[in-house]
């Protein structure tokens, strides 16, 4: 009986070495293992993070709107209304009742126009005046109280469009842009004192990117020079400071024509386009690390639209979902990182 048991055991033994040397992992070439789906699973996970949902659709599609966020609402202005159309449209979105208000329209109709809000005002700057071309160094000041615009000073460096505005302790930044090529200025607007200042510029003179604010500084990522096929993922950083800029690392997916926003200690940067179409990419930079990661992508891939943060959630509103102006949309996708 123990002989048999002794054999039975030998005969186990040697059975599982047979089996693990035949279905074990396999080998590539260079005898390094693969990881069959496992790799592709993790990828995945990575990027499903955050999850989205739907809002109330804007009252008419546009796409190379401004957006900006002032006390807790979300405002979406100028843009495409029809193949290239610049309009004057002016809408307020509510994310307390999914609802949508039309406000005073803009002064002129602008596409392209950067924004950004501060102490009651929701300030445009800059912009086109059709279809991507015919720049213009207006300034316009959008008052919440009186539902009125009111004309600014206007940018010193000259007309632009695809402007990167952002608000950093009170005063409204316009960085980049270009008229008939990029230009690099960085000029800053005190309201207080109802003049522009200028400061240390863009090292590298792009448009079509978002400015994001994040931990007091001013990030800056992707771009294009001049048109689409030179997309670049360049992420330059702003110190207010010291008044300089500092190289970050890259952007993952070069792009332009995206939005950008913080959150949950992120910026992050979303859609844009290129000749071959647009972009669903999703992804997170965490200064950090000085890394990035890939997030639950874009439900509509799309550019020409912006972000605008309210709580713990990111409001992108309208866009185009193909590249150039032909098509726009109404849609409105919210992002949760919890």
């Amino acid at each position: 009986m123990i002989l048999f048991r002794t054999f039975l055991l030998a005969f186990c033994l040697a059975l599982s070495l047979l089996l693990a040397a035949c279905g074990g992992s396999e080998t590539t070439g260079d005898g390094e293992e693969e990881q069959g789906d496992s790799q592709g699973s993790g990828e995945s996970a990575a990027g499903d993070r955050g999850s989205w949902r739907t809002g109330a659709s804007l009252p008419a599609g546009r796409s190379e709107v401004a957006v900006a966020e002032l006390d807790g609402r979300v405002y979406v202005i100028g843009g495409y209304t029809g193949e290239t159309t610049s309009s004057t449209l002016n809408q307020v979105y509510d994310p307390a009742t999914d609802t949508w208000e039309e406000l005073a329209s803009m002064p002129r109709g602008l596409d392209h126009v950067g924004a950004a809000g501060y102490d009651g005002k929701v300030y445009a700057v800059g912009g086109f005046t059709s279809g991507n071309q015919g720049a213009v160094a207006d300034v316009y000041a959008y008052d919440v109280a009186t539902d009125a615009w009111e004309e600014l000073a206007s940018l010193p460096a000259g007309p632009r469009g695809s402007v990167a505005v952002t608000q950093l302790d009170g005063r409204i930044h316009a960085i980049g842009g270009r008229d008939t090529e990029n230009v690099g200025a960085h000029e800053v607007y005190d309201p207080a004192a109802g003049a522009w200042e200028e400061l240390a510029p863009l090292p590298n003179a792009r448009d079509h990117m978002p400015a994001v604010v994040l931990n007091d500084r001013i990030h800056v990522p992707g771009g294009r020079f001049a048109t689409f096929d030179n997309n670049t993922g360049i992420h330059e950083v702003y110190d207010p400071a010291a008044d300089s800029w500092e190289a970050a690392a890259p952007l993952p997916t070069p792009r332009s024509g995206t939005a950008g926003a913080a959150l949950d200690g992120r910026e992050l940067v979303f859609g844009g386009e290129e000749r071959a179409g647009t972009f669903e990419e999703n992804e997170a930079y965490d200064p950090a690390t000085d890394t990035w990661e890939e997030l639950a992508p874009l439900p509509t891939p799309r550019h020409g639209f912006g972000a605008a943060t309210v709580g713990e959630s990111v409001y992108l509103p309208a866009g185009a979902p193909v590249t150039g102006g032909s098509r726009q949309s109404d849609v409105l996708e919210i992002l949760t990182l919890s």
